[in-house]
């Protein structure tokens, strides 16, 4: 399997090669050469199949034999050794419950298996690698703990000053060791930037391999097509629309390639907050990229989400072809709130906020299709989110995982949107 830029001005690359530059040097994002297609019956045997051989079978023709099988089942394995369960919230709604990892959120499948890749595939490289990754709230703590401890490997994290939750904040600030995080007085979007930028600086690859954590990176975006084939496999009725939590864009991405290898998915709903740069894509067939307001949902808080690209490339870069496969949706924080309430109090359900906009979002949705059923994927635990217990007036028990952290020193720098200074650090951690 190769890979391609989507600026289409760098050279097609393997597996490795993308995983190890994370981005390509023209500044595009790399993706598939073709769209595996699943082998027939696949579907149907979804149920006799662990998880971790689901895992292997779906990501293993986008590895192109640069890891072993039995290395690439050993690291699915590690990947997906926790539940992922399909939980129903009413008589048309079903939510993927994808936060059951060891930082609450579904970023934990594509940390694990992108800090495993590469724990195998850097040794080649002389010298350290730097990881770098810009989080607006769950990423930075995945990559975190998977990256935690591992020798020759540099973890730098860029977030938002104030706008990513309390919990969110202890996950990225408590782990030290080899995992530096940056408090930056500025948007996600500056610190994607950033990051983004440390990733094309030619000075900084000379001194160490850096690379993204972002789903960037092909070795964290590729395996997020396992929520889908684990959806369906509990899934017991027709094919699905699934409503998706929308930022970044990258679960949308992946969902498009699980949908394109032959993946019985109905209709995607990409559920987005007030940051609406993709609804009035298509609204207006224009692409207007604008800075990011904060709202409860504060993971989805991008306004120039870097998988779009993905997900036109995937969808053939055809905008009425994009709306057969999909629609996008904005959900003020006032409709956000009023779900969480309304599931709350009448199934006894406690969504995050993100999975509130999904949920909101997914219910319209099937009020216009009367014979359609879905599914939410709710991305992370609601205990990562400060407003919940405002918003539903009762308390969220709070996992051990997460009680935990209070009593732990937090290691954390704070930082101007200066990129020269982020360098310096990277320098300095290269040594």
């Amino acid at each position: 399997m190769q890979y391609f830029s989507t600026n289409r001005r760098s050279p097609e690359v393997t597996f490795q090669e993308a995983v190890l530059r994370g981005q390509p040097d023209d500044k595009g994002l790399y993706l598939p050469a073709s769209i595996p297609k699943l082998p027939a019956g696949f579907v149907g045997d979804l149920v006799e199949r662990s998880n971790e051989q689901i895992a292997f079978d779906v990501i293993r023709p986008y590895i192109g034999g640069c890891i072993s099988d039995e290395k690439l089942f050993s690291i699915c394995e590690e990947t997906v050794i926790f539940p992922f369960p399909l939980v129903p919230i009413s008589d048309r709604i079903s939510a993927l419950e994808l936060f059951h990892g060891p930082t609450l959120a579904f970023k934990d499948v594509g940390a694990r298996f992108m800090s495993r890749c590469l724990r195998h595939l850097s040794p080649e490289r002389n010298g350290k690698t730097i990881v770098i990754v810009a989080t607006s709230g769950d990423t930075g703590g995945a990559v975190a703990n998977g990256f935690q401890g591992v020798d020759g490997i540099e973890v730098v994290i860029l977030y938002p000053k104030g706008r990513v939750s309390r919990v969110q904040e202890l996950q990225l600030t408590t782990l030290g060791g080899n995992v530096t995080t940056l408090e930056l007085q500025a948007s996600f979007d500056e610190c994607q930037t950033i990051a983004k930028r440390a990733l094309a600086d030619a000075d900084l690859s000379g001194h160490a391999s850096v690379t993204s954590a972002n789903s960037i990176n092909v070795a964290r975006w590729l395996p997020q097509q396992f929520y889908y084939f684990f959806a369906l496999k509990q899934w017991r009725s027709g094919p699905p629309v699934i409503s998706i939590p929308s930022g970044n864009f990258g679960n949308l991405a992946s969902g498009g390639l699980a949908k394109t290898s032959g993946l019985p998915i109905a209709y995607f709903v990409a559920a987005c907050n007030a940051n609406d740069a993709v609804p009035l894509f298509f609204e207006t067939g224009k692409y207007q990229p604008k800075p990011s307001v904060s709202t409860l949902s504060n993971a989805m808080d991008v306004g120039d989400p870097s998988n779009f690209v993905r997900v036109l490339e995937i969808f053939g870069n055809n905008v009425a072809g994009l709306k057969d496969s999909m629609c996008a949706v904005s959900v003020s924080d006032k409709e956000t709130a009023e779900t969480m309430r309304y599931v709350h109090s009448n199934y006894g359900y406690v969504l995050d906020p993100h999975g509130a906009v999904a949920y909101k979002a997914l219910s319209d949705y099937l009020e216009k299709y009367p014979g359609s059923n879905g599914i939410i994927l709710e991305t992370a635990h609601p205990v990562k989110f400060d407003s919940v217990e405002g918003i539903i007036g009762e308390s969220v028990e709070m996992p051990e995982s997460v009680s935990g952290l209070f009593s732990k020193p937090r290691s954390v720098t704070e930082l101007k949107a200066n990129y020269d200074a982020v360098k310096e650090i990277i320098l300095d951690l290269a040594k």
